[in-house]
């Protein structure tokens, strides 16, 4: 199900200002999209973003967020329920309005943790 999918690693900042100086001077990378809570970077054909965060996660994007969450849990993944940041899941899918807008208007989102207890999430753009 993730096989096809576009990745984008995303990445915990717990200040998100002091992040955006060291990728700008230290790597001379400028973000390419912002939002409140989030930047968004571009490298050759990849993307990262860089969200406002006390944890840590990577990212993929999805076509269908709904069946891919249905078939993580099918294979027991456990699905987290967030609420933080003025962020709420609502059965394990939270809407992220404003996320990214050259991918879409917002974003819906979910998380989960793997064998090693990183934190994992991924995105389906709402257009």
């Amino acid at each position: 199900m993730l096989k096809n999918s576009n990745v984008a690693t995303r990445l915990p900042a717990k200040d998100l200002q002091r992040a955006r100086r060291f990728y700008a001077e230290k790597l001379g990378l400028e973000p390419v999209e912002e939002r409140p809570g989030g930047l968004l970077y571009r490298c050759g054909s990849g993307k990262f973003a860089l969200f406002e965060s006390a944890g840590a996660a990577s990212g993929r994007e999805v076509e269908d967020i709904e069946v891919a969450v249905a078939e993580l849990r099918r294979r027991g993944v456990v699905i987290e329920e967030v609420d933080v940041l003025g962020m709420r899941t609502v059965n394990g899918i939270a809407e992220v309005e404003g996320n990214y807008p050259s991918v879409g208007i917002g974003e819906r989102g979910a998380w989960f943790r793997d064998s090693e207890g990183n934190l994992l999430g991924i995105g389906q753009p709402i257009r």
